[in-house]
């Protein structure tokens, strides 16, 4: 299965278990297991480098289990689409948890005039506010 054209996960390396799904079917949805379940050993597989595989370890924390990447399809009628609907889903997360993180923001400082713009905005709006006040009769 290739995730990135330089990362790929060798077919051997993933296991699927198929039940019954939920869902639309009719009679066949009772006898036909449709349903599929992904998963793949992210801490023992040896197709992974070390630094990407502290990555994802890193990103996909919360979905793991035991080091172990699941991902269910039911969707489809079929278990063929199922499989490649599973497929395409651990690709997109693997893709998305593998990419470089994004480049560190740069910091920068308003301009001088949008400080004066904001500045004689706000004296402005301060006057407007002023002219609107009930002032007592001496």
């Amino acid at each position: 299965m290739e995730v990135t054209p330089t990362f790929v996960i060798p077919g051997a390396e993933l296991r699927e278990r198929f039940s019954r799904s939920s869902g639309p079917g009719g009679q066949g949805v009772n006898t036909a297991d449709s349903r599929v379940e992904l998963s793949w050993d992210i801490g023992e597989s040896p197709s992974v480098p070390d630094w990407l595989r502290e990555r994802l370890l890193a990103r996909l924390a919360s979905r793991l289990a035991g080091g172990v990447l699941t991902v269910a399809a039911s969707t489809q009628r079929a278990q063929l689409a199922n499989r490649e609907e599973a497929r395409a889903r651990l690709a997109a997360l693997l893709r998305a948890a593998a990419a470089p993180p994004p480049p560190k923001r740069r910091p920068t400082k308003p301009s001088r005039g949008a400080k004066e713009r904001r500045l004689a905005e706000k004296r402005r709006r301060s006057q407007t506010k002023q002219t609107r006040r009930a002032r007592p009769e001496d």
